[in-house]
């Protein structure tokens, strides 16, 4: 059974007269965390924009707005939303149409975060129904606030635990004009880094800088993005592929939409999508080389750097993983890819828990995703405010109870 509301009138009937938990999901592209056993809540039917001021720089949509509805209208005035959600799509093999209440519920961004911000960073304020069936809106277009809560940042990254989003308001930006994409090839990790922070460390507006795929300790490209007015563009790529000519000669690809397809798969980390097994680790970005270097002194896997936004993708392939598992305390799963799934995993959830920082399990079968905790465990302190917070706004704790762990 699927609940389906096709308004926000509904949905708090729904979510009222729920006697059991229920399995909240947008467009269903991006199945992430423990699977929830509960009825299925789709809110695709609760869409549509709502207001749009492209001189105000400001759209509103109700939560179940795609993406494509969306960047259709802001692309009619050469505008864009900055922080470029990825679409999971390539990567976990979905079908469906990404909605924005699901980029916000996620904190979904891109590699422009390292100049632009996060999801979070551009959300002004949300509508949502929480788990007693009570409509809640704070921030920005919405206008009335919750005391005592800055609800627009606690729900980005909520994963519908807190309330099931109904509608967001958001900043979008002009869209650039022209962009280019610099390529160095073979680098070893620790050049690839020096050459990433030295190119964001120049003044020449860096909006993307990435790394890999590649092997553990194995070379591969860096690639970086520059955007702007044409004049700009071009100028500033001549100068920094020369501020950056001691780790190579720089492939320049100066269409603004070869560019565009380029970034757009590196933003959907398209690389790893044939991989089983994905998971995203965010930690400082210096600390990027350490991480993959320790992790791969045992285990096997391959990595994608998003450098500029602190994030570490490691994707295992079905011989990784049954080469992960000979590690695998009990001898009968000693070569079996989901032990050696659980076991990458938890190595590099803990190497996180003693360096700072978190891991995320972002692809695996449904059953390695009910075994281990797919999202970072917290600590103790964090684990209880986490608590508080979800039996204020779901007592019940009847929404996506068990995703995140």
């Amino acid at each position: 059974m699927t609940l389906v509301p096709a308004n926000e009138a509904e949905l708090v009937e729904a979510i009222r007269t729920a006697d059991a938990p229920l399995a909240i999901r947008g467009g269903g592209t991006r199945p992430t965390g423990r699977p929830v056993d509960g009825t299925a809540l789709c809110t695709d039917r609760i869409a549509g924009i709502t207001l749009y001021e492209p001189g105000a720089l400001t759209l509103v949509a109700r939560a179940g707005t795609s993406l494509t509805e969306i960047d259709a209208a802001l692309a009619a005035e050469n505008q864009m939303l900055a922080f470029e959600p990825m679409d999971h799509r390539p990567i976990l093999g979905t079908a469906g149409e990404p909605t924005i209440g699901g980029v916000v519920a996620a904190n979904v961004s891109g590699p422009r975060r390292v100049s632009a911000g996060a999801c979070r960073d551009f959300l002004l304020g949300v509508r949502f129904v929480d788990g007693q069936g009570n409509v809640i809106k704070n921030g920005g277009r919405v206008m009335k606030n919750v005391t005592g809560y800055d609800l627009v940042k606690l729900m980005a990254g909520s994963y519908g635990t807190l309330g099931v989003l109904t509608e967001v308001a958001l900043k979008v930006l002009p869209r650039p004009e022209a962009e280019a994409t610099l390529t160095f090839r073979d680098l070893p990790p620790e050049r690839a880094v020096a050459a990433m922070a030295a190119a964001l460390g120049t003044p020449f507006e860096v909006t993307g800088a990435t790394y890999g795929p590649a092997d553990w300790d194995a070379p591969g490209p860096v690639r970086l993005r520059l955007e702007g007015m044409a004049s700009s563009v071009a100028y500033r790529a001549r100068r920094l592929a020369g501020a950056l000519s001691s780790f190579g000669e720089a492939e320049v690809e100066d269409d603004p939409e070869e560019s565009r397809k380029i970034w757009s798969d590196l933003r959907d980390v398209k690389a790893l999508a044939d991989h089983p097994f994905v998971a995203r680790s965010a930690m400082k970005p210096t600390g990027s080389v350490e991480f993959t270097r320790t992790i791969g002194q045992t285990l096997r896997g391959t990595d994608f750097y998003d450098w500029g936004g602190g994030r570490v993708w490691t994707g295992a392939s079905a011989d990784d993983l049954r080469a992960n598992a000979a590690d695998a305390a009990d001898p009968a799963r000693r070569d079996d890819p989901h032990e050696g799934g659980a076991i990458l995993l938890g190595t590099m959830q803990e190497y996180m828990r003693l360096a700072g920082g978190h891991t995320t399990l972002v692809k695996a079968g449904a059953a390695l995703r009910r075994e281990v905790a797919p999202f970072q465990p917290l600590s103790a302190p964090v684990a209880r405010l986490t608590e508080g917070l979800r039996r204020k706004f779901d007592p019940r704790g009847i929404l996506n109870p068990g995703l995140m762990g």
